[in-house]
Parts: C-alpha cells; sequence; structure tokens
C-alpha cells in the first residue's frame, strides 16, 4: 500500500484490531481477533464511513470473502462484480453479478460454514439445493435489492422507518 499521508493502514488487520476496540467494536461482540482482514476491512467502514456517505454514492468491488454469492472480478478476483448503494449514510441498494459456477459457490459455501462455526453471525449455511440447481446450469445474470422502506423515508423525509413501514411489526401483548 502506498502511504496517502492519512495514517490509516486498512490493508493491515493488525492495525485494524488495534483501532476497531477504541472506536467502540468490541472484542466481545465482534470476535476481532478471528476476523479475517476483509471482514476487519468492513467494520471499519460500517463504523467511520457509512454513516458520512451523504450524497448518492456507489461502493464497489467488495471482497469475494463476504460476497459469496457475487461473481468474482475477471481481473481481480480477490473483490467481486458487488455494490452498495448509499444515501444520507443508509444503505439503499445491493446489487452484483450473480457467480453461477456450481464448484466455486459450493466452495465458498464451505468458507461460510468455517466462518459461522468461528463465530460470524452473519455468515452463511451450505445450500445443496441451490448448489445442485447450479450443476444443471444457469446463465449470467444479475440484479440489485434495493430497500423501498429507506427509499420511503428518503422521500418523505421521515427520521423513522416506522413513519414509513405499513404495518410496522407488533409487539405482543402479555
Amino acid at each position: 500500500m502506498q502511504d496517502d499521508g492519512s495514517g490509516l493502514k486498512v490493508d493491515s488487520a493488525e492495525w485494524l484490531r488495534s483501532v476497531l476496540p477504541k472506536l467502540g467494536i468490541t472484542e466481545a461482540r465482534h470476535h476481532i481477533s478471528t476476523r479475517s482482514l476483509p471482514s476487519l476491512q468492513v467494520l471499519y467502514f460500517e463504523e467511520t464511513v457509512e454513516e458520512k456517505l451523504w450524497q448518492p454514492t456507489f461502493i464497489m468491488e467488495h471482497p469475494t470473502e463476504i460476497s459469496p454469492l457475487a461473481r468474482a472480478n475477471d481481473l481481480r478476483p480477490e473483490v467481486t462484480e458487488r455494490f452498495e448503494l448509499y444515501i444520507t449514510g443508509r444503505e439503499f441498494g445491493n446489487g452484483f453479478s450473480e457467480l453461477n459456477d456450481a464448484e466455486e459457490q459450493a466452495a465458498r459455501f464451505q468458507a461460510q460454514v468455517a466462518a459461522k462455526d468461528g463465530g460470524d453471525d452473519e455468515a452463511m449455511y451450505f445450500d445443496a439445493d441451490f448448489i445442485r440447481a447450479l450443476e444443471y446450469g444457469m446463465p449470467p445474470t444479475g440484479g440489485c435489492g434495493v430497500g423501498l422502506d429507506r427509499l420511503m423515508m428518503l422521500l418523505t423525509d421521515s427520521s423513522s422507518i416506522r413513519d414509513v413501514i405499513l404495518f410496522p411489526a407488533l409487539r405482543r401483548e402479555v
């Protein structure tokens, strides 16, 4: 990494592990000591950058390790053909080219299972039915999921998601 003068060393797991606790990200809750570099980078991004993305901003080329369903970039296989759209400090959309290689998808699911076994609550389970479907063949495809509730918050200038959800979650009466 070239030194840009900022003092940030986001390509260093050791540096991130030393900085994240200062930002209130605890070992007990986030298992910092066992997380990989891409996972630590995501935590750092969420804590220091995400809420500052006020203007519509696309964050692209997410690490392959944290994007198990997205197709890897042909020129840089460590990142994927994935983007997230942020507006007013919130994620509004997530889109990517779908991984359609059954063997690669199975390997990524296995890595996700290992991560889940290591304490990563966001890791996925192995989906054998999906692998079987991919073995039959899937053409190149992609998509984007948009958070309509967050879009409505933006359009109505609402500060709470409960103001725009048609049927807000109801608490059970005791």
